[in-house]
């Protein structure tokens, strides 16, 4: 019968925490042995330098706290009270979490005022914009990462690596944020993912006033560098900020010297200029393929005989793919919408109709990142007005994507190996526990119902035994 009330039957008791035997997060210690057991936690330790005395939270652990925080849910560094408050989870985690003030000055050893100074000496005098170089930390929290995607792709034998790169725009309303290109104000970061490891490989955090297209080669470089000896096969796949001459000469020059050697397949969406706009339009009628058709407007591609006037006479000429979407409607005007685009590749090995739905996958896999990141992993908020402690936030985020995604990959079941985090949160995460002691060791004892569904025992068992085997 229901209550005259409205209300549940139950009433609300507050007790000591000494007394909060109970935990709402049971699955999120599973993040951090997933940190430790691949050896980043160490490597944070290892890399970050920030700690200077021999008492208080450990660099590792506050970048634990961190990932557990965004994994969590968190969008803010104050949502730290929440975890902190869950003695439960304390309990598991064999120690408290940092405060929200020791977490903010951590990240606030991120930035450093001086390099921001030297960029802003060294820009072109008729340049507004300038990318700084990265502090010490920050440069550690990226070999971090990179360690990170070394040991999953041990673990997965991975030989292929297809890298996608874009940019995207984290709104900010902090007075130290720059106007960029849509109108509003932030930072405009660039990101280079691994699809087939879903790991993200590179990033550069940038002034929302940078333009996409301004100096992508060294984080290319970095990239492609970063990736494991086992890799022999690389492609590139990115849109228009990458159509540069430094970046198509690097790619088309197989003896490069920074980054590996030989064949990088490449499709990069092309500028259109006037002139490829003419070389498109001059194609005929049956030259043209059908791609596909769409609700509003059919595409269809054909090969362009183009070369740009700056590209070397020595040099291979590069492969230009012209698409052509005509709309299934009059215009205001009574005609019918024509539009060109086009993309530039080095890739001869397949059609042109297969190269465009090859590049078309990015959509599908960093465009996939920024939504997870921003939207779900509290990147979209920068924390404060200081460059480097957000460019260090948005590191975080990613760092945790990682995380995530190495747990789902190598530990998870696979009815959770493509789950987003916020399914995470609900199916496994945010799982109810009560903890106990028995000969000394922490006891987590949940329903067979919940463990049936979340296989948080067998997750912990696949991790263990896979890292004792590797």
């Amino acid at each position: 019968m229901a209550s005259k009330t409205g209300l549940l039957p139950y009433k609300i008791e507050v007790v000591d925490d000494d007394e909060a035997t109970v935990t709402a997060h049971a699955g999120l210690p599973l993040v951090i042995e997933t940190m430790r057991k691949l050896g980043v936690s160490a490597k944070l330790d290892a890399e970050l330098g920030i700690r200077q005395r021999n008492h208080g939270a450990t660099d590792a652990l506050k970048g634990e706290a961190l990932v557990l925080l965004m994994a969590a849910g968190g969008e803010c560094i104050s949502d730290i009270n929440v975890l902190r408050a869950d003695k439960g989870l304390a309990r598991l985690l064999g120690s408290e979490l940092p405060t929200e003030e020791v977490l903010r000055t951590f990240l606030y050893a991120f930035h450093d005022d001086k390099l921001l100074d030297e960029a802003r000496r060294q820009r072109h005098p008729d340049h507004v914009a300038f990318i700084p170089a990265e502090s010490r930390p920050l440069q550690g929290l990226g070999r971090v990462n990179i360690a990170l995607s070394h040991a999953v792709a041990a673990h997965m034998k991975l030989t292929s690596a297809t890298l996608d790169h874009d940019a995207t725009i984290q709104e900010s309303h902090k007075k130290q944020a720059m106007p960029h290109y849509k109108g509003g104000r932030g930072y405009q970061p660039s990101v280079l993912f691994w699809a087939e490891a879903d790991l993200v490989v590179g990033d550069e955090y940038r002034d929302g006033n940078v333009p996409a297209g301004m100096g992508n080669l060294p984080l290319l470089q970095a990239g492609f560098s970063s990736l494991p000896k086992s890799v022999v096969r690389f492609a590139l796949r990115g849109d228009s900020a990458l159509y540069e001459d430094a970046v198509l000469k690097w790619l088309a020059d197989g003896d490069r010297e920074v980054g590996p050697k030989g064949f990088i397949g490449f499709s990069i969406s092309a500028d259109m200029s006037k002139q490829l706009l003419s070389a498109c339009k001059a194609v005929p009628d049956e030259q043209w393929t059908l791609v596909e058709e769409r609700a509003h407007e059919t595409a269809w591609t054909a090969e362009v005989e183009f070369t740009p006037g700056n590209w070397p006479k020595n040099a291979e000429p590069l492969r230009y793919v012209a698409v052509k979407f005509v709309g299934k409607q009059l215009d205001l005007d009574g005609k019918v919408a024509i539009k060109h685009l086009a993309v530039v590749t080095n890739r001869r090995d397949l059609s042109a109709t297969a190269l465009l739905r090859w590049h078309w996958e990015k959509a599908g896999t960093i465009e996939h990142v920024h939504h997870v990141v921003k939207n779900q992993l509290g990147a979209a908020t920068p924390p404060c007005g200081r460059f480097g402690a957000n460019a260090a936030w948005f590191r975080f985020a990613l760092l945790t994507y990682n995380v995530l995604s190495a747990m789902k990959q190598l530990a998870l079941p696979p009815s959770l190996e493509s789950a987003q985090p916020k399914r995470l949160r609900f199916s496994l995460f945010s799982l109810a526990a009560r903890i106990t002691s028995h000969a000394g060791m922490v006891v987590m004892k949940i329903g067979k119902a919940l463990d049936h569904l979340a296989q948080l025992a067998q997750s912990r068992l696949r991790l263990s035994e896979l890292l004792a085997s590797a």
